[in-house]
């Protein structure tokens, strides 16, 4: 996991997403074109909550979010999403 110089605001947070699957589990290679979007990542930074919500989650978690969630961004080269708390469902 990478040290970023980003700071998300509020409820927000930034998420490494996992590496998509290169193969299934029978050994066929899946192309670029046919790999699923993943749906866990890693939690990079995190904002300083609402003053009515604290954020739960912390740096270093591991994460299962929506198939549809956040925003990618790009931070020196190296892709992630930007999302709010309320976009993660679980913890893992």
């Amino acid at each position: 996991m990478a040290k970023v110089n980003i700071k998300p605001l509020a409820d927000r947070v930034l998420v490494e997403a996992a590496a998509a699957e290169e193969t299934t589990s029978g050994g066929i290679i899946i192309p670029d074109t046919a790999k699923e979007k993943p749906q866990k990542g890693s939690v990079v930074a995190v904002g300083k909550g609402k003053p009515d919500e604290p954020i739960t989650v912390k740096v270093g978690d591991n994460v299962l979010y929506g198939k549809y969630a956040g925003t990618e961004i790009t931070i020196d080269g190296k892709d992630y999403l930007i999302m709010r708390e309320s976009d993660i469902f679980a913890i893992i």
